[in-house]
């Protein structure tokens, strides 16, 4: 179990779910400065969590959710997201299906939806300094107020000199993540694609661009630049020097997210970006 420990409702349905488990015959492993507050738990490492569990529950926002996924990337160990922090496009199942969801796991009577990654790499005189893997984004950005000016190529291939705020390179998980705000397109969270999208570009022609999930995206810092980083999921960042090559692709793990069948990805939609609602008219 992860759960977000700033959130007073997310560590009090933690005791409930433990309790729950632990009446059902399960154990439940929580990292140790969090066993002492989420009781019946075990405490464990998180880094030895892949290694000892069958589901990863998760207990907060889509932030905690991207913690979670790090912890038990390729493994194939099934990750059931419980919102209870914002938004949630990743956490989307409420506290009201979590439990009619977990006696489906128990019963091994459940369906997962795989969701792609990226491998991310920074290398520097010819070597790799960095590497990472991401299931929203990686995001290459100034951190003044300054534009910043970075070279990318996909396959080899020359696409352009992006003079702008940064540039995001996102799976179709991460299109609703920071990709969104720089107008990037929603895609199904299933198809295997990369966007590739600038944010706030000094030419406002550059928009953002969808490619197949075989091709390489690479994007080299300019010379004279400084102050740039690149962050990974919104929760790692790595300082990045002039003539410093990220090279993004699709990596070669993935997740799998447990499926709440009652509910469409459509309509997680509708609920989180505020859609209208259809009206049956009789």
């Amino acid at each position: 179990m992860v759960v977000k420990a700033s959130n007073p409702d997310a560590v009090k349905f933690g005791c409930e779910l433990a309790g729950w488990i632990k009446d059902k015959g399960g154990e439940v492993y929580i990292a140790p400065g969090l066993a002492s507050r989420i009781k019946p738990s075990m405490a464990l490492d998180p880094e030895e969590f892949a290694g000892s569990i069958d589901v990863m529950l998760v207990l907060g926002g889509d932030g905690t959710m991207l913690y979670a996924a790090r912890l038990v990337s390729g493994t194939k160990i099934p990750i059931l997201g419980v919102n209870l922090g914002g938004l949630g496009f990743l956490t989307a199942v409420t506290v009201g299906e979590a439990h009619r969801l977990l006696e489906r796991i128990i019963k091994d009577d459940y369906k997962v939806e795989e969701r792609m990654m990226l491998a991310v790499e920074v290398e520097r005189a010819g070597k790799v300094i960095s590497a990472h893997e991401v299931l929203n984004d990686a995001v290459i950005k100034g951190t003044s107020a300054r534009l910043i000016r970075v070279e990318a190529r996909i396959n080899r291939e020359y696409v352009n000199t992006y003079r702008a705020d940064g540039l995001i390179v996102a799976t179709p998980t991460g299109s609703t993540a920071y990709s969104l705000s720089a107008q990037g397109p929603i895609l199904y969270p299933t198809i295997h694609s990369i966007i590739v999208a600038p944010i706030c570009p000094f030419n406002l022609t550059n928009r953002p661009v969808v490619i197949p999930d075989w091709m390489t995206v690479e994007v080299t810092i300019c010379p004279d630049q400084s102050g740039i980083d690149l962050v990974l999921d919104g929760q790692v960042d790595v300082k990045l020097e002039c003539g410093d090559i990220i090279k993004i692709k699709r990596a070669k793990t993935s997740i799998d997210l447990i499926r709440y069948e009652g509910k469409s990805y459509f309509d997680i939609l509708r609920e989180r970006l505020m859609w209208e609602v259809k009206v049956d008219r009789k």
